[in-house]
């Protein structure tokens, strides 16, 4: 499979992989998930197991999906087939590249709404409508939001364009260009914010809650916590860094290219951290609010604080820009699968599959109103394709990526990909084979039978 290239193009430049890479990892949950988990586990301590959990899961696995695509130079499907194929083995392993998609389709059906959510708080900003507003105030207006599917409709339609319009344009012209101007507009912002949450009186109780270091907390569970947000975090399990790897150039380096991501994803998500918990404690709001704390806590806090509506707009544009570096991700390995096996046009292909995550998004915004009934297992739409997809499909996914890079693929073709020194190649080897699948497994197992 030497000197192969993807019909698709190719990055420029390591870097601008690195930066798509993280684009795609660096979502809604790294701004406020991650932080209050540190938070709440330990602080330092579990920053440190979080990170051992990234070096023995998280970057294996990520290794094994940017190798597999760039040795193929395909979608997920036909990449995992071609690998397996050439391993001697069956090309139905390229059925986990299907389920990796299904899962980006319908994390991104609900993940546009979620994003429409944060443009419609850019204009509730803008216009200065949570000025002085309580926290009730505040909830009312969130409930009222979710409890009307026109508006709901408009800007989940309008961050669809969005997504969709990037990914049609194709790799250079669209991926690529839109990942140069919108990562370095999301470091400045994350800068701005910072800057300004240190001028608030909470920095110094923000920044021990995130890291001052308390063992007593560092439970069984805060462990199982962080091996799954290690999991979780780096966008692995659903086919997109798999595609993303397949236009990466053959002279770059897989494990430094992959450990920088998942460097600059921890940064992102510790340094939001540090921008956000100062504004809730300077203003005495629970920082344990979960995605209230972005669309009920934030927004009264800014509305209260001097030069509070100037730096929401640039907080809610910061989680526009998050939110849709994320969903392209989410639909380029489908588009890749569809320009590769049915031949034709990537316009044609992103505006086609845009349209179906277009119409399962009604779905999920109506699980709020008019589909409030419809439910799946007890689960509305909305929160049926969440638990689905991030409790079985993604760690699946993962679990199979992992023992189809251990056991399946050989040895010489991994090593030719990754250019590993000869201890650290088989340290890799004894991660894809039994530290990485048996840690997924036990995230696996507790998402679906959660700890009492």
């Amino acid at each position: 499979m030497k000197n192969k290239t993807s019909i698709q193009g190719s990055w420029a430049s390591r870097w601008i992989f690195i930066l798509a890479a993280t684009g795609s990892a660096v979502g809604l949950g790294n701004i406020w998930k991650f932080p209050y988990i540190t938070g709440e586990n330990g602080g330092g301590a579990f920053v440190l197991v979080y990170l051992a959990c990234i070096l023995m899961v998280g970057i294996p696995i990520m290794m094994a999906e940017v190798f597999i695509g760039r040795r193929a130079r395909k979608n997920p499907i036909n990449a995992l087939a071609d690998v397996a194929e050439e391993s001697e083995s069956t090309k139905k392993w390229g059925v986990i590249g299907l389920m990796g998609m299904l899962s980006g389709v319908l994390i991104f059906s609900f993940y546009s709404v979620v994003g429409g959510w944060v443009l419609h708080y850019i204009k509730v900003m803008l216009t200065g409508e949570m000025i002085g507003v309580t926290s009730d105030a505040a909830g009312s207006a969130f409930g009222a939001l979710l409890a009307d599917p026109a508006t709901l409709l408009g800007w989940h339609t309008l961050f669809s364009i969005m997504s969709i319009a990037v990914v049609a344009a194709g790799i250079n012209k669209g991926i690529e260009t839109a990942t140069r101007i919108m990562m370095p507009a999301l470091f400045v912002l994350l800068i701005i914010l910072l800057g300004y949450a240190m001028t608030t009186g909470g920095f110094a109780q923000g920044w021990n809650f995130m890291f001052e270091f308390d063992f007593s907390k560092l439970t069984w569970n805060a462990a199982l916590v962080a091996l799954g947000h290690s999991f979780f975090t780096l966008s692995l399990g659903m086919g997109t860094i798999m595609a993303y790897g397949s236009y990466m150039t053959k002279d770059a380096s897989i494990g430094k290219t992959v450990l920088a991501i998942g460097g600059l994803d921890t940064l992102v998500a510790l340094v939001a951290g540090l921008a956000i918990f100062p504004i809730i404690f300077s203003n005495g709001m629970d920082p344990a609010a979960g995605p209230g704390l972005m669309f009920i806590s934030l927004p009264v806090a800014f509305g209260q604080m001097a030069f509070g509506q100037l730096f929401g707009v640039l907080f809610f544009v910061l989680i526009g820009v998050a939110a849709w570096t994320s969903a392209i991700s989410l639909l380029e390995p489908t588009v890749a699968f569809l320009v590769e096996r049915l031949k034709i046009k990537r316009i044609t292909a992103a505006v086609g599959l845009g349209i179906i995550v277009w119409g399962l998004g009604i779905a999920c915004l109506g699980s709020f109103s008019f589909m409030s009934d419809v439910t799946f297992f007890g689960k509305n739409t909305f929160d049926f394709f969440d638990y689905i997809t991030a409790n079985i499909m993604l760690p699946l996914g993962g679990i199979f990526i992992a023992l189809f890079a251990g056991w399946v693929v050989k040895d010489k073709f991994a090593q030719d990909e990754l250019q590993l020194p000869s201890a650290v190649f088989k340290l890799w080897n004894i991660s894809m084979k039994y530290t990485a699948p048996i840690a997924v497994a036990i995230v696996l197992y507790f998402l679906i039978n959660p700890m009492q």
